[in-house]
């Protein structure tokens, strides 16, 4: 029997039920009920004798406002698509190295970069991939699960786990056996009135659930706002665009490189002439094989499945532009007729995208509320040993996933082809390995299928510029012997089966050539190439200049927000700037400031821009130099909006 009471009650209920040390269990990302947790953890802390270990993972928290010029962007923009959304008071104990000593939270994944510097959240991350979550916390003692769902109104008996079915369901057979053993475990929900509700095996009874909070939580949900896509993840996006097959299976992460993956599909389906011209002028004729073979550049005539770990906003553009379209079934006979087009129509409990947890801009969550209920039912939440495994109805998954292309982000990979996505060499961890590792033996496991991963050739800070594309790394997170496709900016290197040298040769053709030449010569150092090689002159071009020359002569197909944008067009322009002037400038040195400020336009170039900065009329020196800083960055930067068919 579900007992509905107050937030203040729950807590009194979770301290007299469940013994000293409690364990809870949190969902991943959005589906934390944030007023809840506070209040539990406020109360815990002024109880030495109670001891509290949260579990959890991706624990969001708003952006950080910084100072100077980063202040004065976010500050407004924070407020407006933040609003009142109830910060987790752990997260801040986090920063600050303060959690309490009778409390502690491990993560399997962390807000990448987030917690960089958090000495407490680095000693008690846990690496463990996504699929073993479940498995890993039951077995530390979980005696608490606490999510937020969505209610609808016309099935008072049912819940939906919504955002968040990806370890609570995976849970529910441990939980289930751990109580016939006589332990104690408690589930408490709370409605939250913005979150889509959805059916499939998302959908629950009511009395799943011991304790429900009283009211629905009607505080902001938290939102990741599209990010520009620049020229190296358009580019990006356009190779790796060419090695999904038409019928085949499709999963992608959040950021802008699968935002520019996003946009290249769109406008393969929409814009197929203009899409081949472009490729055309790349040259992808040293690929051309490959693409003939496991992809192609036409539009989708049977169109994609999605399976995807996170349901991104990318997906649902997708299926909105009926690319995203092709249905997998529940039953292997009804699969296998599906695949050999044997199905006579009849079949409407078909499913287009599987997903184990979203998280998106507000316009998504908007989306996903306003769909029918039959578009709906094609969009199956689900748990995230479904999506992230073959075992468990691996025949039924060999079936569905045909195809598959399982398409994931690296800040390095090297050249003998390790990835790294997740940590830093000293140890620190950025984010975590999450369900990557998974997907990357699928795409060996699967018949057809391929990994691919992709990743920026070079970065910029500060005026200093580096390679991504290393000779060698301290830590991996894909370790060589699984290495399969990489994608740059600068085209594709298909590394499966390949000998050392080859992979090598392989990975020089997608560096930038300013780093080419070390990078041959640490190779043959090593011995791993011959001392005579020479690479291909088609490859020693590999500049941002030649990017920026054809990205020039197709304009309409690099739009800056593919997929909709929250940002003001004068907040646009701004962070444009602001960009530029934190990769060109060490902000910190004086010497650096001047160069900056020297060539700065007049105010009145800018005054809307000034004016959202509040820097229209600067009060002394120090906002003297922060309107000269900014008036240079959007000079540096300035460019007309780029005419687009695309969503947004």
């Amino acid at each position: 029997m579900t007992q509905v009471c107050s937030i203040d009650r729950a807590v009194d209920e979770v301290l007299a039920r469940l013994p000293a040390h409690i364990h809870m269990g949190l969902p991943l990302g959005l589906g934390k009920p944030n007023r809840f947790v506070n209040a539990l953890y406020a109360r815990i802390r002024q109880l030495p004798e109670r001891r509290l270990t949260i579990y959890t993972a991706l624990t969001l928290g708003r952006p950080k406002l910084g100072d100077g010029l980063q202040k004065r962007f976010l500050e407004p923009f924070v407020e407006r698509v933040y609003g009142d959304y109830p910060e987790l008071d752990f997260l801040a104990d986090l920063h600050a190295d303060s959690l309490p000593a009778n409390i502690r939270v491990e993560q399997f994944f962390m807000q990448p970069g987030n917690l960089l510097h958090s000495h407490v959240a680095q000693q008690s991350y846990v690496s463990s991939n996504y699929s073993h979550a479940a498995r890993d916390i039951n077995a530390q003692g979980l005696n608490l699960v606490a999510q937020l769902v969505a209610q609808d109104p016309y099935q008072p008996a049912k819940l939906s786990l919504s955002c968040n079915p990806d370890i609570t369901l995976d849970l529910l057979p441990m939980i289930a056996k751990r109580r016939e053993a006589g332990e104690t475990i408690l589930m408490l929900a709370q409605v939250h009135a913005e979150l889509p509700f959805m059916g499939g095996d998302a959908e629950v009874d009511r009395g799943l659930f011991d304790l429900m909070i009283d009211e629905a939580d009607t505080t902001t949900l938290f939102s990741t706002p599209n990010m520009p896509v620049g020229l190296q993840d358009h580019f990006i996006g356009l190779h790796a665009s060419t090695l999904v097959r038409d019928g085949g299976t499709l999963q992608i992460g959040i950021g802008s490189m699968g935002d520019a993956l996003t946009a290249a599909l769109l406008a393969r389906q929409a814009d197929n002439a203009g899409y081949r011209a472009l490729l055309d002028d790349i040259d992808l004729a040293p690929w051309q094989g490959l693409i003939e073979r496991e992809g192609g550049v036409g539009p989708f005539a049977d169109g994609l499945y999605g399976c995807s770990e996170m349901f991104v906003n990318g997906l649902l553009v997708l299926a909105d532009a009926g690319i995203v379209r092709r249905k997998v079934y529940a039953d292997v006979a009804t699969q296998a007729l599906a695949n050999h087009g044997s199905l006579d129509g009849s079949e409407s409990n078909g499913v287009s995208i599987h997903g184990g947890f979203f998280l998106g801009p507000r316009s998504f969550y908007q989306r996903l509320r306003e769909l029918p209920r039959e578009t709906l039912d094609g969009f199956n939440m689900t748990a995230i040993s479904y999506i992230n495994e073959l075992y468990g109805q691996e025949g039924l998954k060999r079936l569905q996933r045909r195809d598959a292309r399982f398409i994931n982000t690296a800040f390095t990979v090297t050249l003998l082809g390790a990835a790294v996505s997740d940590q830093l060499e000293d140890g620190r961890v950025l984010s975590g390995v999450g369900g990557q590792y998974n997907f990357v033996v699928q795409g060996h496991a699967l018949q057809d299928a391929r990994s691919i991963l992709v990743l920026r050739s070079w970065r910029e800070s500060g005026g200093e510029v580096s390679s991504n594309i290393l000779w060698e790394y301290g830590h991996c997170t894909i370790p060589r012997h699984l290495r399969d496709i990489v994608v740059t900016e600068y085209g594709i290197a298909d590394l499966r089966g390949r000998t050392d040298a080859q992979v090598i040769e392989a990975m020089l053709t997608i560096t930038d050539s300013r780093f080419q030449t070390s990078l041959i010569e640490q190779a043959q150092i090593a011995g791993k190439l011959p001392k005579d090689f020479r690479l291909h002159p088609r490859f020693t071009d590999n500049t941002p200049e030649r990017l920026q020359a054809l990205a020039d002569r197709h304009a309409k197909l690099f739009p800056e927000y593919p997929l909709g944008c929250d940002f003001t067009a004068e907040e646009k322009d701004l962070l444009r700037a602001l960009n530029w002037l934190k990769s060109k400038f060490k902000l910190t040195e004086l010497l650096d400031l001047g160069k900056a400020a020297l060539d700065a336009p007049a105010a009145s170039v800018f005054p809307l821009h000034l004016m959202r900065m509040q820097l229209a009329q600067p009060d002394g020196l120090r906002e003297d130099l922060l309107q000269r800083l900014l008036l240079a960055g959007l000079q540096a930067t300035a460019q007309p909006e780029p005419l687009s068919y695309l969503r947004g």
